[in-house]
């Protein structure tokens, strides 16, 4: 609802709209009062106030000073003005100062009504206009942190991307990071009493030690911070390639990881383990090393506050495990799963099994994260969220029995593809029914100049020979033929319901000669937009 000030020194003039004018139906519910400028500022300052009614002439200060001054700390304020006849000249300077409207007096009551009518809708306009800004704002802010999310997890899992591509992500992400530029790979398990958490607490937790973390990493570090695919809070710190090499100290930067985790203690009550890489190339090392810290985690079992520095000398210590070349020789075990080779992927993973024996604790640690890595990732691609279908074995922590014997381990292996094969062909589908739809609606958005082909492949994120064999298989008409389709429909929506002329037309639908325009409408519709027009 709207609130309303009316100003007069003359107090029956204010007293007579406020008794007489059906505010209600007009959408106002608060009426003030004021019988000067400065008593009008006094109650703004406790009111909220929507429309100011003010007289041009008063003692003191005019109405003229009021909206100006009322102007400059409201901005959104509308304003109209109460004139008499000789004070014309005025009301035409108001309207300079952005007065919305003004009045003669005697106000007429049908008069003032409509005024006030227009500006309630004008008010209700900018409103609707704001909400809209805002959820759109909202939407564009929580799908840009669903797919930096996403982005993460792919780098994290060994998805390669060419530099330009994964740039441009990073660019459209807002995302601070460039390509072959060091940094630093923090892997952070909650600890302590984070543990107990179900996972909505939890991820309000891991947001607010990435926040922490971007706090404690100034200037010169840049911060990356989201979700790994196994639930742990992932940091990339890094660095411009001119830094300092103060700033690589490995004693300066296990001084900020105790930091941090005095922070996450002091702001959130709770503990966190940091596995730290040392200094890599972003994305190239972030797979392997990621791979590592969760080794480390799941070895360790860091349930209390830790730090560990996964250094070259710390990974050249532990065990290797040349067996695990059967789940990476190509085609690896994430590509077979990728293109829905479910028993191809079975019998790698009997390759695995049956190539020793003798499977360590440690071995089968390494296995289950290459393995799971796997399935999360091809799940998250199909749309499915893992914990939906296993919730305690998609993260080693809540259930360690997975990982008491090799047999334990290929069963729930073979388990999970079994689960995930069973709604590949559902979600092949509606993934390719979501790109249609995603083409589409982009097209009906965007038909400027860029818009082709190309430029909705990039969009989408896809090859543009692949996209248009899609689109083509799944709706029966080509892509390019859909571009030009639409241009048409809209142009026959102009062409009916504007005064535009036809070149401004052809450049608002993107062509930039008439004449190749009128032929192709010439082709859609037997005549030239300018018959089309005047028939």
């Amino acid at each position: 609802m709207v609130d309303i000030l009316l100003v007069d020194d003359e107090t029956y003039v204010t007293e007579s709209l406020a008794a007489t004018i059906p505010w209600k139906e007009l959408g106002v519910e608060g009426v003030y009062q004021a019988a000067s400028a400065a008593e009008a500022l006094d109650v703004m300052e406790e009111q909220r106030i929507d429309i100011l009614v003010t007289d041009i002439r008063m003692p003191e200060k005019s109405g003229l000073e009021l909206i100006e001054q009322a102007k400059d700390k409201w901005p959104g304020l509308k304003t109209v003005l109460l004139t008499g006849y000789s004070d014309f000249e005025y009301a035409q300077r108001a309207l300079k100062l952005q007065a919305c409207d003004y009045l003669l007096k005697p106000v007429d009551d049908d008069a003032f009504v409509s005024c006030i009518s227009s500006q309630v809708e004008v008010l209700r306009q900018e409103w609707r206009q704001a909400e809209e800004e805002q959820r759109q704002q909202y939407i564009r802010r929580t799908e840009h942190t669903v797919l930096s999310r996403q982005l993460m997890h792919e780098l994290l899992l060994g998805r390669k991307r060419t530099a330009s591509a994964l740039q441009s992500l990073l660019r459209q992400y807002g995302i601070g990071l460039e390509v072959n530029q060091a940094c630093v790979l923090l892997t952070v398990q909650l600890a302590g009493r984070f543990r107990e958490m179900d996972r909505q607490s939890s991820e309000l937790i891991e947001y607010a030690v990435g926040n922490i973390a971007e706090e404690i990493f100034a200037k010169p570090y840049q911060v990356w911070h989201s979700s790994s695919p196994q639930d742990h809070v992932i940091m990339l710190i890094a660095l411009p390639d001119d830094a300092s090499t103060d700033y690589t100290d490995k004693q300066k930067m296990k001084t900020l990881y105790h930091l941090l985790q005095q922070k996450v203690s002091s702001y959130l009550n709770g503990e966190i383990s940091i596995v730290a890489s040392d200094w890599i190339r972003f994305p190239e090392e972030l797979p392997k090393h990621y791979r590592e810290a969760l080794t480390a985690l799941y070895r360790l079992q860091l349930d209390e506050a830790s730090i560990v520095m996964l250094d070259e000398q710390w990974i050249k210590q532990q065990t290797s495990n040349t067996a695990l070349e059967e789940l990476h020789k190509p085609p690896t075990f994430i590509h077979l799963l990728e293109s829905g080779r479910w028993e191809a992927a079975k019998e790698k993973l009997h390759a695995f099994f049956i190539s020793n024996s003798y499977h360590t604790r440690e071995r089968l640690y390494e296995a289950f994260i290459a393995i799971s890595n796997g399935l999360i990732y091809v799940a998250s691609k199909m749309g499915i969220d893992l914990h939906s279908i296993d919730p305690q074995g998609a993260n080693l922590l809540l259930d360690r029995s997975i990982m008491l014997t090799a047999s334990n381990l290929r069963a729930w292996s073979n388990e999970m593809l079994d689960l995930l094969s069973m709604q590949y062909d559902e979600s092949d589908i509606y993934h390719k029914k979501h790109i249609i739809k995603q083409v589409q609606e982009l097209v009906s958005k965007e038909l400027g100049g860029d818009t082709s082909v190309k430029t909705i492949a990039d969009r989408v994120f896809l090859h543009p020979v692949y996209l248009s064999k899609l689109y083509k298989n799944e709706t029966g008409e080509s892509l390019g033929d859909y571009i030009i389709r639409i241009r048409m429909e809209k142009a026959v929506y102009m062409l009916k319901h504007t005064n535009k002329k036809i070149y401004e037309i052809t450049m608002e639908l993107g062509y930039q000669n008439p004449q190749y325009f009128s032929k192709i409408f010439k082709k859609y519709y037997g005549c030239t937009p300018n018959e089309y027009r005047d028939q």
